[in-house]
């Protein structure tokens, strides 16, 4: 068979590649455009130049090495979108240490094991986020911890047992700004520099590993697939905890010397629109179900948003009403369309403005430069022909070095040419453009977020009154699927759905407590007794009787 017949392209060499780390990013920036705008907190009236960014972040960097900070170390964030994130994300890699990157939706139990799994040293956090005392959290972990020493609140207000942003910054103990450059010149492009943490089948998320130069060719590549410039504004509403913040909305933006722009602390689409129009952004990144929401607003139609021409949608598979609504309503012309995970910097996949309207809504484009990706049999890893469905393998720079104290994980996942399985079912066109239609793993994205069913029902197996709980995702509008449970109770047990969300409430994240939750006497299964979850789904999109 010819090799254009089968399922895989390569992208092109255009851009290089860049033997850079993530400070080297803003070095440029700085030099470049000191006195630009690089972050615009809107929320919190904030505003951070290229040179006040460089100027804070070692500042922090000084008094994190002061409070015994070393190379190598883990420090843990956790926190919404505020400016003091884009500055810690900076100062920890000007100093050779790895950020952890943590849901603020996490609560006890989940921070618990990511702080001891990773190693934390160090957690940044704010004090409450959506009435929930993380401080308190943070303080319950930090008792039993093998690792964790130092918390750092965001804010001015003192705290028993932590230390205040503003102390930090004001640490007697200072390290120069000459010092901390010399510092950042030694970190190595292949120096591990940020730990992900991703949903498991297992039950417990994995930590990804991301080096500098994962990240930053990613970014580069982004943006000017996008071809954003230093005269955009990039609104941000995607969480900086995962990669399609911190990766593409930062780094994306400052590696053209354009700014990011924060509307709120969490999404919220009036905020967005609001942050457009006062700002004069030029584009908007996230997820489907943002954009769902930005346009559905009562008072859309007041909003003057003739600044904006681009953006980016991913996370989800794109309705195409939802494509084109955000190309004739909110005047994002050069939309684009990614495809990418974690594990991948993240984006392997993208269109490009030249594009036609169809292949933004059936694709998610073709590689990046320096990308390969194909379609292969999940059982015997042979190539397929294009148009026919198998799972997609992606490889080059931007696959990580592997999961975080997990060698067996790591091997799984990507094989010993280097080929990173995704897990998702995938068709290539004759154009080279792939299209996503299923997940080989049972995975469910909400919004946006990747929840893995497994770490749910694991969770709920700890109530004592579950004897079994089945957990999976249906079709949901607004958020693409929702979450979905069929619980069956021990003898003689008694649980209604309020007591059981309540028992989930502040032990697992709100957006992985199952919307949909049935008691159930039995499941369908096969005549070996295996559950049939896609029976379930069936029974639950068509209306029908649970037992």
């Amino acid at each position: 068979m010819p090799t254009s017949a089968l399922s895989i392209a390569i992208g092109g060499n255009n851009p290089p590649l860049r033997n850079m780390s993530v400070n080297d990013v803003l070095k440029e920036s700085v030099d470049n455009f000191p006195s630009k705008p690089a972050v615009i907190s809107v929320w919190q009236g904030k505003i951070l130049s290229f040179q006040d960014l460089d100027r804070l972040s070692k500042d922090v960097a000084s008094g994190l090495l002061a409070s015994g900070i070393l190379e190598g170390d883990r420090i843990g964030i956790w926190s919404a979108n505020r400016y003091e994130w884009v500055v810690v994300q900076f100062a920890v890699a000007k100093i050779g240490a790895i950020l952890v990157n943590i849901n603020p939706a996490y609560r006890l139990t989940e921070l618990g094991y990511v702080i001891e799994h990773s190693g934390c040293k160090a957690l940044f956090l704010h004090p409450n986020f959506r009435n929930f005392d993380c401080l308190g959290a943070a303080n319950q972990v930090i008792k039993n911890s093998k690792y964790l020493k130092l918390l750092f609140t965001f804010g001015d207000e003192k705290y028993s047992g932590s230390i205040s942003w503003n102390e930090l910054l004001e640490n007697p103990v200072k390290t120069s700004h000459i010092d901390i450059e010399n510092l950042s010149d030694a970190c190595k492009p292949n120096q591990l520099v940020s730990i992900q943490y991703t949903s498991g089948t297992t039950g417990n998320p994995k930590g990804a590993t991301l080096t500098n130069f994962n990240l930053v060719n990613n970014a580069i590549q982004i943006s000017y697939r996008l071809q954003i410039t230093s005269s955009d504004k990039v609104c941000l509403p995607v969480p900086m905890f995962h990669c399609f913040g911190m990766v593409i909305g930062v780094l994306g933006a400052f590696s053209v010397g354009a700014a990011t722009v924060f509307p709120a602390e969490t999404f919220d689409a009036k905020s967005c629109l609001d942050a457009v129009e006062r700002e004069g952004c030029s584009a908007i990144y996230g997820v489907p179900m943002m954009f769902i929401a930005m346009l559905n607003l009562p008072e859309f139609n007041s909003y003057d948003l003739k600044t904006l021409r681009t953006g980016l949608m991913g996370g989800a598979p794109c309705p195409a009403e939802i494509l084109r609504a955000v190309i004739d309503k909110m005047n994002m012309e050069e939309m684009s369309v990614v495809y990418g995970m974690t594990e991948t910097s993240p984006i392997s996949l993208q269109t490009t403005l030249l594009d036609t309207f169809e292949q933004r809504v059936e694709t998610v484009g073709s590689p990046l430069p320096h990308v390969q990706v194909k379609v292969v049999d999940p059982i015997s890893g042979s190539t397929l022909s294009k148009g026919i469905t198998g799972e997609l393998c992606v490889k080059g720079y931007l696959v990580m070095p592997g999961y975080w104290q997990n060698d067996e994980a790591t091997k799984n996942a990507i094989d010993a040419d280097g080929w990173m399985h995704t897990g998702d079912l995938a068709v290539m066109r004759s154009d080279c453009c792939v299209a996503i239609v299923g997940r080989l793993k049972d995975v469910v994205i909400r919004g946006g977020e990747n929840i893995f069913p497994r770490e749910i029902e694991e969770y709920l197996h700890t109530i004592p009154e579950i004897a079994e709980a089945q957990v999976f995702g249906i079709p949901d509008e607004l958020y693409g699927e929702q979450l979905c449970a069929w619980i069956r109770l021990k003898h003689g047990a008694t649980l209604d759905v309020d007591s059981l969300r309540a028992k989930c409430k502040g032990n697992i994240a709100s957006y992985k407590i199952p919307s949909i939750v049935r008691v159930v006497d039995d499941y369908p299964t096969t005549a070996s007794g295996k559950v049939q979850k896609f029976r379930m789904r069936e029974i639950e999109v068509d209306g029908k009787s649970c037992n």
